[in-house]
């Protein structure tokens, strides 16, 4: 098994050869962080909203990635579909989370055409995708442009707030968080009782769905087997069971349970202790699995190295001014759903047959047409994936800001997401979900102390400013020149052969 291997000198040289860029922006943070005097409850706080406002975003290259369509900078049409969606929605009287699902629902099929139309393209320049997702998002900005400056107000006539005082364009800032749209942070402030209502009736509704298929069908209704309905019914009870303890959602009775559930924020060092114990047991699990069970002789690497990691940061958050910094975080609970939601989806998508077509192509294309997969109408499938959940990533960042920069909310969208990305230890090849976090994680860091720094060290913040910006630019390129490096050092191997 790829986890069973023996820890050595060339295991862990390769490991700190493949998280270079990680551990240098590592190492800037840590020395940004005590030039810049800031506390940690102002840091924490800061990058917890950055960590659920841009993550999503980060996540939708991971597929394209995969498929081997690079890092994808066409997510920016993605940015501009949540965008007009959000625009006509707002337009029509659409408020609150209600108003954010109707934005998502418009956009889905604008996002679906945009990366279809973006996937034929990358189908015809197969090799140099990333420049081309750079130039068609700015070709795509010039019609968004007109768009909303020139064709709305001049061409069809709009009598809105949102329109300049002449009738013809948008305005430039479009604020979603006053009356009547009430949009900003209308997911972040979503409460835990709710969450729980409305999971729990559609986990009961889809198990009945299922079961009803099955009799239908006259299939096997089995807790046993690949057929087995353990796990829905399992996740079934366990909300019924928390539903009914919180006074079937506090219609019944209210407890301490109910009073407690009716927040929309998590306190962040319990979060991490209690996602630190049921990371240790699942670590902990797998450990003794493959040891005990499957009695393997190699190591089991991966669930000890998450483990260590685990317990240093259990460790960490004891540490005052950590653990002072942790206690005063409080964590959007539905967006931080939302964001472990599509891990999970993603996880699960790339383990099923498209999913694996997805990986085939993007390892050798030559190969996949040789085992029948449709190359073509895969990757453009993984690129209508990634520009949908580009949208959604949008949609998310927009109702935490609570205003829409009309004309400029979109522009840096492929930049930041790609260099955090790669931050994260991504290459233009091969990507995780793992880098995406770690990636968001350090390079929000470095964007949070970079002025604060700046404005001590040089008694000026634009020297953070300038900084910042430079390693956005500098990482991607090279990343760049790393991935043709390393193809011509391939190239070469094979030559030599």
């Amino acid at each position: 098994m790829e986890n069973q291997k023996i820890i050595s000198p060339n295991m862990l040289k390769s490991f700190f050869f493949e998280n270079k860029v990680a551990l240098m922006f590592l190492i800037i943070s840590g020395v940004a962080f005590w030039a810049s005097g800031m506390t940690t409850v102002m840091f924490f706080n800061e990058l917890s909203v950055r960590i659920g406002r841009d993550t999503f975003l980060v996540l939708s290259l991971l597929i394209p990635v995969v498929a081997g369509l690079g890092l994808n900078f066409g997510i920016v049409i993605g940015a501009m579909s949540a965008q007009i969606a959000l625009f006509f929605v707002v337009l029509f009287g659409g408020s609150g989370a209600s108003g954010l699902f109707t934005v998502a629902l418009v956009a889905t099929p604008i996002a679906i055409l945009l990366g279809y139309l973006v996937g034929r393209l990358f189908n015809s320049m197969k090799g140099s995708e990333m420049i081309g997702g750079m130039i068609v998002a700015l070709f795509a900005a010039g019609f968004y442009q007109f768009f909303f400056l020139f064709f709305l107000g001049g061409i069809v006539p709009i009598e809105s707030r949102m329109m300049t005082s002449s009738g013809i364009g948008v305005l430039n800032v479009i604020d979603i968080g006053a009356s009547p749209s009430y949009m900003r942070q209308a997911l972040d402030n979503v409460t835990m009782l709710h969450i729980l209502t409305v999971a729990f009736w559609a986990m009961l509704v889809f198990v009945a769905i299922m079961l009803i298929v099955r009799l239908v069908k006259k299939q096997a209704i089995t807790m046993k087997g690949p057929l087995s309905i353990r796990r829905p019914i399992f996740a079934l009870i366990v909300l019924a069971i928390v539903y009914i303890a919180s006074g079937f959602g506090g219609m019944a009775f209210v407890n301490g349970f109910t009073l407690w559930l009716y927040q929309d924020r998590l306190n962040a060092l319990y979060a991490l202790w209690w996602g630190g114990l049921l990371a240790a047991l699942l670590m902990g699990y797998a450990i003794i699995k493959a040891k005990v069970v499957e009695k393997s002789p190699g190591v089991p690497i991966k669930p000890i190295a998450y483990l260590v990691i685990v317990i240093i940061a259990f460790l960490l958050s004891l540490w005052t001014p950590v653990y002072t910094g942790l206690e005063n975080v409080g964590l959007p609970v539905l967006t931080y759903l939302i964001i472990i939601g599509l891990c999970v989806a993603i996880k699960w998508f790339l383990n099923t047959r498209l999913g694996q077509n997805m990986r085939s192509v993007g390892q050798s294309r030559p190969v996949a047409t040789a085992a029948g997969i449709n190359v073509d109408r895969t990757r453009i499938i993984a690129m209508i994936m990634s520009t949908v959940l580009a949208a959604y990533g949008q949609i998310i960042m927009l109702q935490n800001f609570g205003v829409m920069n009309t004309y400029s909310a979109h522009e840096n969208v492929g930049l930041f997401a790609i260099a955090a990305f790669l931050v994260g230890g991504a290459s233009v090849a091969k990507a995780s979900i793992k880098n995406a976090i770690l990636g968001v994680i350090l390079f929000h860091s470095l964007f949070i102390l970079a002025p604060f720094a700046g404005a001590n060290l040089m008694d000026s913040t634009l020297i953070g400013e300038y900084f910042r910006e430079f390693v956005a630019y500098a990482v991607i390129a090279l990343a760049l020149v790393m991935h043709a490096w390393q193809r011509k050092k391939k190239r070469k191997a094979k030559e030599n052969e």
